[in-house]
């Protein structure tokens, strides 16, 4: 009981230094949240970590936050889900908080304002290399290459607000529909 107890508040402690020290969202927490949940308390592997990522895109809510929710849930069920959620969002609640009240005179200190500027930047950074691991443990198939190709493509091209939703329902159809392919080949 003690030890499960222990487990729940590790996941609570885990997730709230993951939404304290990632800037820039979801994405940008990725490497972060690889490097804890995978290379260090090995929670979860690299193939968990990627169907993670695909799970907590395709479904409704922040990246971060559902991530937490599965992990956690996956670790120490519904308590260990709602501590790990609870952790990932308290930093940037407080923060968010904090800032709110002081935004106008906060954003007019010079050091501050250059201090997003150069966060923006390494943002971008965390992105890619999301981007870049993610490829590493993707399928390297013809349609995996078309889809990325795709998606790159509308993404880059076109403006409109429901894009990526499109974008991850198509991947999520055409996955489906190539997987269901494929399983009856093998039975044939």
């Amino acid at each position: 009981m003690v030890a499960n107890m222990n487990k729940k508040w590790e996941l609570f402690f885990t997730f709230f230094k993951i939404g304290l020290f990632t800037f820039g969202g979801g994405y940008a927490m990725i490497p972060l949240i690889h490097h804890e949940l995978v290379e260090k308390k090995q929670w979860i592997n690299d193939d968990e970590m990627v169907n993670m990522i695909a799970i907590a895109e395709s479904t409704p809510g922040v990246i971060a936050v559902n991530s937490a929710t599965f992990v956690g849930y996956k670790i120490a069920k519904f308590w260990g889900g709602l501590l790990a959620t609870i952790g990932v969002v308290l930093p940037s609640f407080i923060i968010i908080s904090l800032i709110a009240l002081f935004f106008e005179n906060f954003l007019a200190i010079p050091l501050v304002a250059a201090a997003f500027k150069g966060i923006r930047a390494g943002v971008v950074v965390l992105i890619l290399n999301a981007c870049l691991k993610l490829y590493k443990k993707s399928p390297k198939t013809a349609l995996a290459y078309l889809l990325m190709a795709l998606a790159l493509g509308l993404s880059l091209f076109v403006d409109f607000q429901y894009l990526s939703f499109l974008l991850i329902v198509f991947g999520m159809v055409v996955g489906i529909t190539s997987q269901m392919i494929k399983r009856k080949k093998e039975i044939k």
